[in-house]
C-alpha cells in the first residue's frame, strides 16, 4: 500500500509489505487505546480518523509501540487490510456511524467484516446488519465495556452478528479481551443486534449499581455522620468481601481524594447532578416494551434525571422539613456500627436485584428476537474488564450452570439463602430509617418492593382487574375456574363468561 505523502511515520521495513490483521476507525481515546491493545498483542493494525491530525497524533505518541499502518483516506485504510478485511468503528453513535459504515461498505469486498464497537441502539444494529448484508458484507455490533483502561488493557466484549464472522473475529477479540482464570471475557452473543442489546442492559445494570452505591454513601455520610476519609476505609473493607467489585473499589478512591485547590474532600466540590448518555434510558424503554419490570434500573435513571433538575430542587429545598429532633441516628436510637453493617447488607441485596432484573430483560429480549442468548455466558464474560465486574458474578455463573432455565436469579438456591440469612431484615431497617430521616433511597426502596412483590402470594392486581372490568369491560380471570369473565356492572351484575 502507498502511504500518504504527509504520513508522520511509515511502517518499518519488516512491516512495509505486510497487511493489517484488523483496522480501527476513530482515533479518540477509546479507538486509539483499542488499536494500541491490538498491537501490544503482536497484531499489525491499520488506523484511520476522519480528521487526519488525530491519526498523526497517535503515531507521534504511540507509533513506537508496534506495527501500525496509518491512513488518511478510507480507500487507503481498506487497502491496508488483509482479507477478509476486518474494521472496527469507534466513532460517535448515530449518523456518524452510518456515514462510516457506508464508506467502508463501498470500499470493501464481499465477505469483509464491519464491526461497530460503540454504544449503538440495538435496533439500529439490526437495521445496519440487514443493510450491510444486502451488500454482501458482514456487520457485527459489538458491545465493549471497560472504559479507556479496558480498551487498552483488556475489555469485556459482547459481539453479535453472523456466526461466520465470529469464526474470523473470535481469535482476535479473545487476544485483546480481559482474562479471568485464563478464560477470555468475550463470546459470541447471538445474531444481528444481540451484542448491542446485551451491552445496553449491562449499562442499565451499571446505572443501578452506581446509584445504590451512591445511596449507601449518602446514608453513611448524612445519617451516620461519617466523613469521606473514613468512608473510603469502609468501602475498601467492603471490597474485601461479598461486595468485591470494580465500582466499590473506585468509590473508595473517589472518597479518599482531596481537592488540590481547596483542600476539601473531592466529593464535596463536585456538583451533585449526574449525567447520562442514553443507554440507561434505552434499557428502561425496551423493558417497558417487553413487559419486564426493571424497577431498580428505572429508579436509577430517574434519580439521575432528578439530580440534574437543579432549579426545581433548589426551589423545593425548604419544604416538608422533619418536625422535632428525628434527624439523626442517635435520636432514633440506632447504633452507628450496626447501621453501617445494615447498609452494607442492603447494598448487597439491592445489587442482586439489579443483576436479576437485567438478566430477566436479556432473557425476554432473547426470546422476543430469537437470539438464543445464554445468560451464564454473560456472567462469565462480565467477570473481568467491564465496569460492573464483581466477585459475585462467579456465583451468577454457577447459578446458570446449575439451572440454565432459572426463572429468576433471586430463586437460585445460593442467592435465596443469602437473602434469607439476614440481608432482608437489614434491608428493611435501612429503608425505614432513611424514610424517617427524610433521605432518598429510590433504588434501595424500589428493589425491596420488587423482592416483596415477587414473593407475595397475592398482589393488589386483583383489585386493578376489577376496576378495569368495571369501567372498561376489560374482563378478568378467576382463581377457581378456567375462562375469561365480565361482570355487568351497570346492569344486574350478572357474571358473563367468554
Amino acid at each position: 500500500m502507498t502511504q500518504p505523502a504527509n504520513s508522520p511515520e511509515t511502517p518499518s521495513p519488516e512491516h512495509a509489505d505486510s497487511l493489517a490483521q484488523i483496522g480501527v476507525v476513530g482515533m479518540a481515546v477509546m479507538g486509539s487505546n483499542l488499536a494500541r491493545n491490538f498491537v501490544s498483542k503482536g497484531h499489525t493494525v491499520a488506523i484511520y480518523n476522519r480528521s487526519p491530525e488525530k491519526t498523526r497524533a497517535v503515531m507521534e505518541q504511540h507509533g513506537h509501540e508496534g506495527a501500525f499502518i496509518p491512513s488518511e483516506t478510507i480507500e487507503d485504510f481498506v487497502a491496508s487490510l488483509e482479507r477478509p478485511r476486518k474494521a472496527i468503528i469507534m466513532v460517535q453513535a448515530g449518523p456518524a456511524t452510518d456515514a462510516v459504515i457506508d464508506q467502508l461498505a463501498a470500499a470493501m469486498d464481499e465477505g469483509d467484516i464491519i464491526i461497530d464497537g460503540g454504544n449503538a441502539l440495538f435496533t439500529d444494529t439490526i437495521r445496519r446488519e440487514r443493510d450491510v448484508a444486502a451488500r454482501g458484507r458482514h456487520f457485527v455490533g459489538a458491545g465493549i465495556s471497560g472504559g479507556e483502561e479496558g480498551a487498552l488493557n483488556g475489555p469485556s466484549i459482547m459481539p453479535g452478528g453472523p456466526a461466520e464472522s465470529w469464526e474470523t473475529l473470535g481469535p482476535l477479540l479473545e487476544d485483546i479481551s480481559a482474562k479471568v482464570d485464563g478464560e477470555p471475557c468475550v463470546t459470541h452473543i447471538g445474531p444481528d443486534g444481540a451484542g448491542h442489546f446485551v451491552k445496553m442492559v449491562h449499562n442499565g445494570i451499571e446505572y443501578a449499581d452506581m446509584q445504590v452505591i451512591g445511596e449507601a454513601y449518602h446514608l453513611l455520610r448524612y445519617a451516620a455522620g461519617i466523613e469521606p476519609a473514613e468512608l473510603a476505609d469502609i468501602f475498601s473493607e467492603w471490597n474485601e468481601g461479598d461486595l468485591d467489585s470494580y465500582l466499590i473499589e473506585i468509590t473508595a478512591e473517589v472518597l479518599r481524594q482531596k481537592d488540590a485547590r481547596t483542600g476539601q474532600p473531592f466529593i464535596d466540590v463536585i456538583v451533585d447532578a449526574a449525567g447520562q448518555k442514553g443507554t440507561g434510558r434505552w434499557t428502561v424503554k425496551e423493558a417497558l416494551d417487553l413487559g419486564v419490570p426493571v424497577t431498580g434500573i428505572g429508579e436509577a435513571v430517574f434519580a439521575r434525571a432528578l439530580s440534574s433538575a437543579l432549579a426545581q430542587r433548589e426551589a423545593a429545598q425548604n419544604i416538608g422539613l422533619p418536625a422535632g429532633d428525628t434527624t439523626t441516628l442517635e435520636a432514633l436510637g440506632i447504633e452507628r456500627d450496626a447501621f453501617v453493617e445494615d447498609v452494607r447488607r442492603a447494598l448487597y441485596a439491592s445489587k442482586l436485584v439489579a443483576y436479576a432484573q437485567g438478566f430477566d430483560e436479556i432473557n425476554a429480549g432473547s426470546q422476543e428476537y430469537g437470539w438464543g442468548v445464554q445468560p451464564g455466558d454473560l456472567a462469565r464474560i462480565w467477570r473481568g474488564g467491564c465496569i460492573i465486574r464483581a466477585k459475585f458474578l462467579n456465583r451468577i455463573t454457577e447459578a446458570y450452570e446449575r439451572d440454565p432455565e432459572l426463572p429468576s436469579l433471586l430463586l437460585d438456591p445460593y442467592f435465596k439463602a443469602e437473602l434469607e440469612k439476614g440481608l432482608v431484615d437489614s434491608w428493611r431497617r435501612v429503608v425505614v430509617t432513611a424514610t424517617q430521616l427524610g433521605l432518598p433511597v429510590p433504588v434501595f426502596a424500589s428493589s425491596l418492593s420488587y423482592y416483596d412483590s415477587l414473593r407475595a402470594k397475592r398482589l393488589p392486581a386483583a383489585l386493578i382487574q376489577g376496576q378495569r372490568d368495571f369501567f372498561g369491560a376489560h374482563t378478568y380471570r378467576r382463581v377457581d375456574m378456567e375462562g375469561t369473565f365480565h361482570t355487568a356492572w351497570s346492569g344486574d351484575r350478572e357474571e358473563l363468561s367468554y
